[in-house]
């Protein structure tokens, strides 16, 4: 009967019988005795044809792998793995604290308890029901907003404290209280030095902080704040962080304050970069080219985009590509830019960058009214600056004109 819980010990070393030294490789002849590979060796370069315990010949020279001594091996590597495998298990499976030990757990943040916080965030993320009861617990989030204001020079504390949050975040109806707290130097600090991981979470964070014109302003105006979300549109970021960054950048771009202050933080280069990456996931491209869109509203952005014939391209090259929001997004960039503002030297490149040709393709595909009607405002644009017979281009045509 098999046993599962077979632990055999083996010795660390074997010894050989001919020279007594500690085998290195152990191997057996045809007797089935246990020899070190060296002395057999030497013991057969001598002449001699016999085995050196029973000096009987030989039936042959050759070495055959100890199967036995090898099966022992085995099986005591495996036990030692296993051991090593259920120590780690043991390791990590710490009991969760009961809901009376979590109130305990709570009043002792007023002591800054690094071991407390960490406990109630293992509470939290268990289940659903652990979050609903940490809601319910009157006082915690003020627990955890007075822990947050004491925990500014120690990154572990922070990101405990972001961890929280993160997971609590659907459970917070009412957002003012975090902006009123320390939140957004806490966010800073994550963005600045902390791991992946946090980074995204204290991302989402914010995001989910900007919810007005009011909050989305202060979130702007907290010094460095847009500068490091910027940062993190870098590509040799994580793409998770990329693309969290995007979405928080799109949901407080929206007043004009804003978006000057993101021109003037280089955003626009960065999402060229992203643009014209060939490797890009077609979430990243799709937001990339919506707060593009949104900063294209503004007459600074305009202006950049205008005289960067690269990102003009690169939005070009899009149309079609990722996806039909991303498609949307980049036409209606073009659109602004090529049909609403009529900059020839925006004009030019995108004629120059197969602009047309894309255009026209999009215009017979199962694209919306309103891209379609964009569409036929950006052939006739181009007709009057390249060849007089796309003016008067019908868009309910099912062919392609030739030129």
């Amino acid at each position: 009967m098999r046993r599962d819980d077979l632990c055999i010990t083996v010795p660390n070393f074997f010894r050989c019988p001919i020279s007594l030294d500690v085998m290195k490789s152990p191997v057996s002849l045809c007797t089935g005795v246990t020899y070190d590979r060296t002395s057999i060796q030497r013991w057969l370069d001598s002449g001699n044809n016999t085995c050196p315990a029973t000096m009987q010949v030989l039936q042959s020279k050759e070495f055959v792998p100890n199967r036995n001594l090898q099966r022992l091996i085995h099986i005591w590597s495996d036990s030692v793995a296993r051991s090593q495998h259920d120590a780690e298990l043991a390791a990590n499976s710490v009991v969760l604290p009961s809901h009376d030990q979590v109130k305990v757990l709570v009043k002792q943040l007023d002591n800054n308890s690094f071991s407390a916080l960490t406990k109630i965030v293992r509470f939290a993320r268990e289940s659903e029901e652990n979050r609903e009861f940490l809601a319910r617990m009157d006082g915690f989030l003020n627990a955890v907003f007075d822990f947050m204001r004491n925990a500014e020079s120690d990154i572990k504390l922070i990101e405990q404290v972001v961890h929280i949050l993160d997971l609590m975040l659907s459970k917070i109806s009412e957002k003012k209280p975090l902006m009123k707290s320390n939140c957004l130097s806490t966010i800073l600090v994550i963005l600045q030095r902390g791991s992946s991981d946090s980074q995204i979470q204290s991302v989402q964070l914010l995001e989910s902080l900007a919810v007005d014109g009011e909050s989305k302003l202060k979130i702007a105006e907290k010094e460095g704040l847009l500068l490091e979300l910027v940062k993190s549109l870098s590509k040799e970021k994580d793409p998770k962080l990329i693309e969290a960054s995007l979405s928080c950048l799109i949901s407080i771009a929206m007043p004009k304050r804003v978006k000057a202050k993101l021109i003037q933080s280089r955003t626009i280069p960065e999402l060229k970069i992203l643009l014209s990456e060939p490797n890009m996931t077609p979430s990243i491209i799709e937001k990339s080219l919506k707060l593009l869109e949104t900063l294209s509203s503004c007459k600074e952005g305009r202006v950049e985009i205008w005289h960067d014939t690269i990102l003009l391209q690169a939005i070009v090259q899009k149309v079609l590509k990722a996806s039909s929001k991303a498609t949307e997004h980049a036409v209606t960039i073009l659109w602004i830019v090529c049909y609403l503002f009529r900059d020839e030297k925006a004009l030019e490149a995108v004629v120059s960058g197969n602009g047309m040709t894309k255009i026209l393709l999009l215009i017979q595909s199962n694209c919306s009214p309103a891209v379609r009607q964009m569409s036929a405002d950006l052939l006739k644009i181009f007709g009057v600056n390249s060849k007089p017979c796309l003016s008067s281009y019908d868009t309910k045509t099912t062919h392609i004109m030739p030129f």
